[in-house]
């Protein structure tokens, strides 16, 4: 088949005697996995030519089927990983039935990747509404004029929506939409992967029982 062609194929053993960034150096400093994030995202920022914030956000639909599409995280600290959405979209509609989801993160500059599941939870409305109030004005506008995850008879269509909220709300401010909010992944595992060569690759992972418990730490075989 002509796509198998556009195939890389398989590392050579020159491949592999590429310089190994990762080194010797340990995976883990500590038992946080809070911190470690924050400390391979600060890496990404340096190296990832384009979103280093973003992620794969998996979720299921009414019949178990998975759905998954590229997000960008907006925050991130011991209480889960967040981003925003239109509670009205796909994804809005099925983490509200099922309030449970993946996340996957891979810099392929770093050839790292972190995955995360967990439970998810809406942001407060202060949350909300600061980190809505602190996006560009046409993105704002957006929100508004975006009916997302519905059908679109064409382009014009969503044109005139934008025209027609950039008029209603003229210069002056920009609500935010009762049905646009954030959602944060409150994570019950994590797990952090580092390329090595031969496909030998590190794998550790942070899991706990339940939202109160802490986490303990496993490695896993590649």
């Amino acid at each position: 088949m002509a796509s198998r062609d556009l195939i890389p194929p398989s590392p050579s053993e020159a491949d592999y005697k590429r310089e190994d960034e990762a080194g010797d150096v340990p995976l883990t400093h500590g038992n946080d996995p809070f911190v470690m994030f924050a400390d391979w995202l600060a890496l990404a920022r340096e190296k990832e030519p384009n979103d280093p914030n973003a992620m794969a956000l998996a979720t299921v639909d009414e019949g178990g089927l998975p759905d998954v599409r590229m997000v960008l995280l907006k925050d991130a600290d011991p209480r889960g990983f967040v981003f925003y959405t239109n509670l009205e979209s796909a994804k809005g509609t099925q983490l509200a039935a099922n309030q449970k989801a993946a996340l996957c993160f891979h810099w392929k500059s770093l050839r790292r990747q972190v995955r995360v599941r967990g439970l998810v939870e809406a942001v407060s409305e202060a949350e909300a509404d600061a980190y809505f109030a602190s996006r560009a004005r046409d993105s704002r506008i957006g929100a508004w004029a975006s009916t997302q995850s519905r059908p679109l008879e064409s382009r014009h269509a969503l044109e005139k929506n934008v025209a027609r909220y950039a008029a209603k709300f003229g210069i002056g401010e920009i609500p935010r939409p009762p049905f646009w909010s954030g959602c944060r992944v409150k994570p019950l595992r994590i797990e952090f992967w580092r390329d090595r060569p031969f496909r030998l690759h590190d794998r550790l992972v942070f899991e706990r029982d339940d939202l109160a418990s802490p986490f303990t730490q496993l490695r896993l075989y590649p």
